[in-house]
This record gives structure tokens, C-alpha cells and sequence, in this order.
């Protein structure tokens, strides 16, 4: 495959671990790419929540094929790093939504606020994209929706508790019309005085701030609370019209990276900071050379331990879920110049 320029590298504080840690292989029912998971820790243990796509192989799909579903199902771990134990069957799975406006949930993301879990949730309609707020039971084994978007809002995050009197998300609209027919589109807030009710949306960090996008950013992993502020992942994309094809489909011009900046503790619609270098970059042979879109790095989880370890989880290539680690004061430093 041709080099994907301009060059871009991920942060030296950051490990990754040497392969990925979630695979199609892993799965004990239909399964294709593993991707886009949510992790926290729960009652001692670590819960991914995983997106599934499955039904089609790459042959196939060259073939005019496409997925058949796509699940959202559940692995737990004792450590977060390996021997990932997968539940039987999904928790969500497109064949099973009896609902004929709802296709498909997809691209959870995972938060605890006060004990209890929560999921955000894309939402394929007939009517357009739409982000979704989900309770989920103690066992992780039934879920209810409680809030829903209009057309179109996706990438929503919760932050793990109320900032003041409100609970507030990350989420990512994405206005064409609004902006001009272009692919381009920037991270946003909303507030509520009871996650089922929003507004107050402000604007919290535009594309034309992040020297490593030209494309769209969007919200990545529920942030984590530190010392110095509420830190937070971000996904950053770029796009160059010379790219060819870099993976299954025809042709894929987009890079997909991770960013990361520092919102204020107890206003987080003010940044305080952020790194204006991707914190991870697609480097990896199974991030740049293998998988269903290759090039592409997308963080849905994020664990700081007490250890001040942070580990981040991450889709690779649209197609398996990896974990790298970092020290919290050094992602720190990343933000604060």
C-alpha cells in the first residue's frame, strides 16, 4: 500500500500492546469485525462493550455483498488486557429489533454514574442517523432506552457524573446542509437536568482547531476525572483525494487519529488545553495494512486506574478493538504547555 501522507506518528508515552486484544476469532456466535468498544471497570471486574458486524467477507463484499447485522454484544476480563470471556450471545443484535424505523445500534460507548451503567448508542433509522441514551441492568443482559436524538447526532459520551446540577455528553451532529454540503464536522456539549431531556448545546471543539484534521472530529471515550481536569480523547480525521483504496471498499481516502485535550473540572465547555499532535496514529501492520478500512484508529474506552496507569481502547481498521496505555501525568503534560 502507498504511504498515507503527510506522515503522522502517535505520542511517545504511548504503549501499545503487541496485538490486538478482541477479534472475530474470539466470538462464539456470527462475527466479522470487532470494533469500536466501550470498557469500564464493574464490580471488580472490566466490561467491553463490543460492536459486531457481521455476514460478509472480503471476497464477498468485493462481490457486491454486504453485512448481513450487527450486534452489540459483551466480554468481560479480570485484568482489562487479555483473556476476554464472551458472553454466548450479543445484547443487542439487528435481527432481533422488532421495530420498523430502527435498523441497527451500533458504536456503544460504556459509562458508570453513580454505580449504574449507561450506553451511547448510534441509531440507524429510516429517517437518518440518531444517538441514544440507554440504561443497562446489573448483569448486562437487557437494556431501555431513554433518550433519543433527532436526525442527525452520533459519537455521543456521557461524562461519569453531574458537573453541578446537570448531567452533560460529548456527541457529534453532523449538519451538511448547514455546513455548505461539506464533510465537515466538530465536537459539541449538551446538558440535562435528567439524561433524558437535552440542550444548552454549545460548540466545544471545531475542526479548524485541530492542526491533524481537514475532515470532521468527533467525541471518542467517556472523559475521565483528574486533578487538573476532566481528560478526554477525541477522534480526528483527515482526508486526501490522492489516497487510494485502503481496504475492502473501492477506494478510502480518510485517516482516522486519536487527540486529546483537558476540559476544566467544573465547567468542561471550556478547554484548557490540548495536544496539537495526534496521541495515537495508525502505525501498526493491522492498522495500516490489514482490515475492512484500514488507517484507521477510533477510542471508545478509557480506565484510569489507581496506579495513575490510563489504558485506552481503541477500534483498528474498522475491524478488531485494541488496548495501548499511557501515564495519566504524562497525558497531562500533552495538554498543559
Amino acid at each position: 500500500m502507498p504511504a498515507v501522507t503527510p506522515v503522522l506518528k502517535s505520542s511517545s508515552f504511548i504503549t501499545r500492546r503487541d496485538k490486538p486484544i478482541l477479534t472475530h476469532k474470539d466470538i462464539p456466535y456470527p462475527a466479522t469485525l470487532i470494533f469500536n468498544a466501550g470498557v469500564v471497570k464493574y464490580n471488580g471486574k472490566y466490561v467491553m462493550v463490543f460492536r459486531n458486524d457481521y455476514g460478509c467477507t472480503e471476497e464477498s463484499f468485493a462481490n457486491g455483498d454486504r453485512f448481513k447485522g450487527t450486534s452489540v454484544g459483551i466480554a468481560v476480563s479480570d485484568n482489562g488486557i487479555d483473556n476476554w470471556v464472551v458472553r454466548e450471545k450479543p445484547l443487542i443484535d439487528s435481527c432481533d429489533i422488532n421495530d420498523k424505523e430502527i435498523s441497527r445500534y451500533y458504536d456503544p460507548r460504556i459509562t458508570l454514574i453513580d454505580g449504574k451503567p449507561y450506553l451511547c448508542l448510534a441509531m440507524d433509522t429510516e429517517h437518518g442517523i440518531r444517538g441514544a441514551i440507554a440504561e443497562v441492568d446489573d448483569n448486562f443482559e437487557s437494556f431501555n432506552i431513554i433518550s433519543t436524538t433527532v436526525p442527525d447526532n452520533r459519537n455521543m459520551a456521557l461524562f461519569p457524573e453531574k458537573i453541578g446540577d446537570r448531567y452533560v455528553r460529548l456527541e457529534r451532529p453532523f449538519p451538511v446542509y448547514g455546513r455548505w454540503g461539506k464533510d465537515r464536522f466538530d465536537v459539541w456539549m449538551s446538558k440535562s437536568p435528567d439524561l433524558r431531556y437535552w440542550g444548552d448545546t454549545s460548540l466545544l471543539l471545531g475542526v479548524e482547531d485541530v492542526p491533524f484534521a481537514n475532515d470532521k472530529l468527533g467525541p471518542a471515550a467517556p472523559p475521565v476525572k483528574t486533578e487538573k481536569g476532566w481528560l478526554t480523547l477525541f477522534h480526528a480525521v483527515d482526508i486526501d483525494e490522492s489516497r487510494g483504496k485502503n481496504g475492502w471498499e473501492k477506494v478510502w481516502k480518510k485517516r482516522y487519529t486519536a487527540g486529546i485535550m483537558l476540559l476544566d473540572k467544573d465547567d468542561p465547555s471550556k478547554v484548557i488545553g490540548f495536544c496539537k499532535e495526534p496521541l495515537i496514529a495508525p502505525e501498526t501492520e493491522y492498522e495500516v495494512n490489514e482490515g475492512f478500512r484500514q488507517n484507521v484508529i477510533f477510542p471508545c474506552g478509557m480506565v484510569l486506574e489507581d496506579s495513575g496507569e490510563v489504558k485506552i481502547y481503541y477500534g483498528a481498521s474498522d475491524t478488531v478493538t485494541c488496548l495501548a496505555t499511557a501515564d495519566v501525568n504524562d497525558l497531562l503534560s500533552l495538554c498543559i504547555k
